[in-house]
């Protein structure tokens, strides 16, 4: 039997009006967005990475591009991989930095997402407040990330960022 031939016997057992057919389609497209974006948070995007310039072993971050409260995400590209992080400033008016990965999530290569003042695990789920980023090391928390901040800029040495490359090893 001719693959033409299948399909004609297929829609000669099941009758469909046209009507019927059209709004089953448009109903399996929707039941198909649905299913596409489960697991996808469209308000927890980042904003996109920027790729960070080096300028004498330092990043540096003018804080009044940074001190919004948003998290910003950068990469830093060191021997073909692209290491991720970001940065904001906490409810607590700290300018805090991190690894976009932790010690137990990294292999997904997930990262976090912000929501209001807390950062969000993409793959587990957990929350942690803004204030706690680079007080709190080890589980799923964000992985800390020196930093220092002058009157003018943060800056985050090219060694310390590179240090956490383990976290991109996917």
């Amino acid at each position: 039997m001719k693959l033409q031939s299948l399909s004609t016997v297929c829609l000669s057992v099941i009758p469909v009006k046209p009507r019927n057919f059209a709004l089953g389609v448009v109903l399996l497209m929707i039941i198909g967005s649905v299913f596409l974006s489960c697991g996808k948070d469209t308000a927890g995007n980042p904003s996109p990475q920027k790729k960070t310039l080096l300028e004498k072993g330092v990043i540096k971050l003018p804080l009044n591009k940074i001190s919004d409260g948003k998290a910003y995400y950068f990469r830093y590209t060191h021997s073909g991989k692209e290491i991720k992080y970001f940065v904001l400033k906490s409810s607590d008016g700290i300018i805090r930095a991190a690894f976009d990965a932790c010690d137990v999530c990294w292999r997904a290569g997930l990262g976090y997402f912000q929501e209001n003042d807390t950062m969000v695990c993409r793959n587990c789920g957990r929350r942690f407040s803004s204030n706690r980023i680079n007080e709190v090391e080890g589980g799923c928390n964000p992985a800390p990330l020196k930093r220092t901040i002058t009157k003018k800029n943060l800056e985050i040495k090219a060694s310390d960022i590179i240090a956490g490359a383990r976290y991109f090893n996917l």
